[in-house]
């Protein structure tokens, strides 16, 4: 699959006039650009161009908003990779290219990493709802790595599907930490491996 960045572009792109979509595609975009800490109220208010009553109008606190726009980032990432997964062919393609989809993400403008990972960082407790959030989108991503599996005829697809989870969460974060774009190319090869092919 050929880098497609507009794929990648329109998975980033955020557009919407209702307030409430306002308000959370703007703390999304705030939240993974710099984290949650750091997107404090002021900044989401002179941000999203709407008054603090509008935001508490619609969610009770922070944290009720980061969960709601955490959910909703779920939503549109999972759809996105997804769609561009599924456009190989062969079960075999399918599995290689959740490699290929992440590198054609990995070199879009403005990649800053999972979203999930980089909050559940910001979270001490694993019940915290942020947290919750996260391990909710990473199953969701084992489930359809492992329906992939399953498709290709693996003799163990829940575990199959939890080794490639790893090389994918590790691909994600070598790309974001070291810079390095590679990190997926890498990550297909030790599929590859685990496939035997």
């Amino acid at each position: 699959m050929e880098n497609d960045r507009s794929t990648v572009r329109a998975m980033n792109e955020i557009t919407s006039n209702d307030t409430r979509d306002i308000i959370l595609d703007v703390t999304e975009k705030l939240i993974y650009k710099s984290g949650i800490a750091a997107t404090g109220m002021d900044l989401l208010v002179k941000t999203a161009g709407v008054s603090r009553k509008s935001v508490y109008r619609y969610f009770a606190n922070k944290e009720a908003l980061t969960v709601a726009a955490l959910q909703r980032r779920d939503q549109r990432w999972m759809h996105w990779y997804r769609s561009a997964v599924d456009q190989a062919d062969t079960p075999t393609d399918r599995l290689l290219n959740l490699f290929t989809v992440l590198k054609s993400w990995f070199c879009s403008e403005g990649f800053r990493g999972c979203a999930f990972i980089n909050t559940s960082g910001e979270t001490g407790d694993p019940q915290d709802p942020v947290r919750l959030v996260a391990k909710d989108h990473k199953q969701k991503l084992l489930d359809y790595v492992c329906e992939l599996c399953t498709d290709y005829g693996a003799e163990d697809p829940q575990t199959l599907a939890k080794q490639l989870l790893i090389l994918i969460d590790g691909a994600i974060t070598v790309a974001l930490v070291m810079g390095d774009n590679s990190a997926a190319d890498h990550a297909q090869c030790v599929a590859r491996k685990l496939l035997a092919l």
